[in-house]
């Protein structure tokens, strides 16, 4: 078990003196350290890994008083040589933030808490256990003033072998260990140096990325996996399985406790648990089993008397083994026994479900992140690529994905918090929340609720429908009616195309310390707007998610949505609208839909449905929507230790005739990277255009016979069960030296404005001299006397609005 990085910083950044200890680890991060008792700690602790940054240039200047002035290209420090405090230290930001009135850090102040315009941005919390709707956050290290501390002076210290040790000199009384990012609204700059100090976001394997189907039921062999079959009778793909806790005894005799923990397999439900673990890894399933290890290990358990006899317990005594994750013997016990022979079953990693409390022997020591820690190390065994899944233990969680959620309840309100939840968790790097999409209990059913919540699970960092064990709150898709049953089934058809995207975002988490769900305002600092976009979020590189997670207007029957589109031109991925931006608008969709923008000049590369997940596609179709821009594609063997990615770039280059008519050029550069593909099969999706001239950079004419030719151009139809209509182009086998296509002569897809508008009329619950009115001023007019006119006709506001976004759809270019 070994965390393997060095801590110390170099010698050179340290300013010291009795009991006080500066270290500039940047021009914009710096530790701060005071011990009444000089004794000082260079050792990774639970937060920090490395202190190994470059040299910053910086003056030290001397003060008569007896203090010091520390000055680097950022930052002014004066210091009075004293215990930290108010009047002693403060810390000036020497380039501008939005906040003039706060550009001075001082120790203990309570700056104003005034979100989301000013103040500390938060990060995330424990657990959403039994929350319905918003919960408080922890604070994070992004800040509209521009500077956020961290106390790490609480924290243990790790050994070589990643084992923990409390700090030689005891609790945090008597010492601080403070480090402040003081980077101003360079947010982006601020994450790099943190996952630097605390360690990188770790790369999940690809699996991970698909559908996971969860729920607390009691389930046998037969009927779980009768259950799968029909998932995949309905063509609705999985990727991972999760067995909650029947899966082990749970009834067992009162006088040995409740069943909550248990290692153990029920024999009455799962006779062969190797053949059933077998049945679902073929079927392209990773498993996890749930666990509540809070009670140790008991009498009742297979393992006991190995573990018994481990931990100098004699196992004809049936005494109970307690949870004791600070002792190293009960922890090697513990794996070796109980763990490590269920893996050789089939588990591939374990659901953590926590109950452990808050606290150990050791000060500071929380069991929940000693927990997270040792089965993340552990679970690299053998060149795996680790992997665990439980709750939130506090800054430094990022290491050890994927995160539990918890236990909330179904209700709007909750789904209303969760993207802000979700995107906000990114200001501390913890990238990979994962949800009970539906709901897991309480609340009352409401189809459209689920329908919502699985959109949001769509784009989500990890889409596992789940629910608690009432026989009313299960989510299986088609106990909701065949409309909703549709929706749900063809966005998580969506997900699994989503995949190359999804793992491209989590290569750039890993090396480039970007959440693959974020706040707008992490690519948007400076625009005042993208802090108020509370509930939209920026997915991977070019997408721009908008879930609704508020009931349907009931006389438009169209959900909707307020969003602040940033500067630039973008198209919904659904309608294949067109919006300029730089501007808030209303985005009103039906239970079929979601707002999802893609940024103009964008690639999105989609894999087929029902494709294996864990390796890269051999068959790629690429989503161009037209403009100028640059797009990646980071893939590898999508298990085991990973290296270095095999990169694709895609250039977009969109260049407008006086014709009205587009030449788009798409670049698809040489892979680079250890071990690429020689080649796939490419098909080209052009949003927003028809129809095409002709191609340049393809071995036959556009106008091949053969279906198949490379080269084809198919109309503009709907080539998905969601994404919007596009011209299809099938560029055939390409190999991994890449590609240069010109499409010459891209038509614009004309508006359906009157079929559009008509379908919005036809469908709204109103009177029908109403529709009549609107679809008269529809027919005869267009822009602002139209939407003149619509204010004059008694509409109810969700549809007029409606009316009038679609009526402003703009040209594709």
């Amino acid at each position: 078990m070994s965390d393997g990085r060095p801590a110390p910083a170099h010698l050179d950044a340290v300013v010291a003196g009795p009991t006080y200890r500066f270290t500039v680890l940047t021009s914009r991060l710096l530790r701060m350290e005071w011990n009444e008792r000089g004794e000082f700690v260079d050792r990774p602790t639970q937060l920090v890994v490395s202190r190994d940054f470059p040299i910053p240039e910086f003056t030290i200047a001397h003060l008569p008083d007896g203090g010091l002035e520390i000055l680097t290209d950022d930052l002014q420090v004066v210091y009075d040589g004293k215990e930290f405090s108010e009047a002693g230290l403060t810390v000036r930001l020497l380039r501008g933030t939005s906040d003039g009135h706060y550009s001075t850090w001082r120790p203990g102040v309570a700056y104003p808490q005034q979100p989301p315009f000013r103040g500390n941005l938060l990060g995330t919390t424990r657990t959403l256990d039994e929350v319905d709707g918003a919960t408080e956050l922890d604070f994070g290290i992004l800040s509209t003033y521009g500077f956020a501390v961290v106390d790490d002076s609480g924290s243990v210290l790790l050994s070589e072998d990643g084992w923990i040790e409390p700090r030689p000199e005891g609790g945090p009384r008597g010492r601080q260990d403070l480090y402040l990012f003081a980077h101003g609204r360079d947010f982006a700059g601020a994450l790099r140096d943190y996952h630097r100090l605390t360690g990188p976001t770790p790369l999940v394997p690809r699996y991970v990325l698909g559908n996971w189907w969860s729920r607390y039921w009691r389930y046998d062999e037969d009927g779980y996996l009768a259950l799968m079959d029909r998932f995949a009778a309905e063509r609705i793909p999985l990727s991972v399985s999760v067995i909650d806790m029947d899966w082990h005894l749970v009834d067992i005799d009162p006088d040995i406790g409740t069943g909550w923990t248990g290692y153990t397999w029920d024999r009455e439900l799962f006779p062969d648990p190797a053949r059933f673990l077998s049945e679902l890894r073929d079927r392209g399933l990773a498993v996890t089993l749930n666990v509540h290890p809070a009670d140790g290990v008991r009498r009742h358990e297979d393992a006991y008397p190995q573990v018994a006899e481990a931990m100098g317990i004699d196992p004809e005594s049936g005494l109970p083994v307690a949870f004791d994750v600070t002792s190293r013997e009960f922890v090697d016990a513990y794996l070796t026994h109980l763990h490590h022979p269920l893996e050789e079953e089939g588990v591939d990693f374990w659901w953590l479900d926590w109950q452990s409390g808050s606290t150990t022997s050791i000060p500071g020591l929380d069991p929940l992140w000693m927990l997270n820690h040792i089965h993340f190390l552990d679970s690299a065994r053998g060149g795996r690529r680790p992997l665990t899944f439980s709750r939130y233990a506090g800054l430094g969680s990022h290491r050890y994905p994927i995160g539990f959620s918890g236990d909330a309840i179904i209700t709007w309100d909750s789904l209303d918090f969760q993207p802000y939840f979700t995107a906000t968790a990114a200001n501390v790097g913890y990238t990979w929340w994962s949800h009970d999409i539906g709901g897991h209990m309480w609340g009352a059913k409401d189809t459209e609720l689920t329908v919502r919540w699985c959109q949001f699970g769509a784009f989500s960092p990890v889409n596992r429908l789940h629910s608690s064990n009432s026989p009313f709150t299960t989510k299986e898709p088609w106990t909701f009616g065949p409309r909703a049953f549709g929706v749900i089934s063809r966005f998580m058809r969506l997900r699994h195309r989503l995949i190359p995207m999804l793992y491209t975002a989590a290569w750039r988490a890993h090396t480039d310390a970007v959440a693959v769900v974020r706040p707008m305002y992490h690519d948007h600092a400076t625009a005042g707007e993208a802090f108020w976009a509370r509930n939209q979020y920026l997915l991977g590189e070019h997408l721009l998610v908008a879930p609704i997670t508020t009931p349907e207007d009931k006389t438009s029957t169209l959900g909707a949505v307020r969003v602040w589109l940033p500067d630039g031109a973008w198209f919904d991925l659904f309608t294949g609208q067109h919006y300029d931006g730089g501007r808030h608008l209303s985005l009103h969709r039906g239970l079929e839909q979601v707002p999802v923008l893609a940024k103009a000049g964008s690639v999105l590369p989609l894999a087929d449905a029902l494709d294996p997940v864990t390796d890269a596609p051999s068959r790629l179709t690429l989503r161009v929507f037209p403009g100028n821009g640059v797009s990646h594609l980071s893939e590898d063997h999508g298990e085991g230790v990973p290296s270095e990615p095999n990169v694709t770039r895609f250039l977009a280059s969109l260049t407008v005739r006086d014709d009205g008519l587009a030449d788009l050029h798409l670049t698809i550069e040489p892979t680079t990277g250890p071990n690429p593909l020689t080649e796939r099969k490419i098909t080209l999706e052009i949003v927003g255009a028809d129809a095409v001239e002709r191609i340049e950079g393809v071995s036959q004419p556009a106008a091949a016979a053969l279906p198949d030719a490379v080269g084809r151009v198919a109309p503009a139809v709907a080539t998905d069960e969601l994404l919007s209509p596009a011209l299809r182009v099938e560029l055939g086998t390409v190999s991994s030296d890449g590609a240069n296509i010109v499409l010459v002569g891209l038509r614009p897809a004309a508006s359906d404005l009157i079929g559009d508008t008509f379908a919005l009329l036809d469908a709204a619950e109103i009177e029908f001299s109403t529709k009549e009115a609107a679809w008269s001023a529809i027919k005869r007019l267009n822009g602002l006397d139209l939407a003149q006119e619509l204010t004059t006709i008694d509409l109810p506001p969700s549809l007029r609005d409606a009316l009038l976004e679609r009526a402003s759809a703009a040209r594709p270019w």
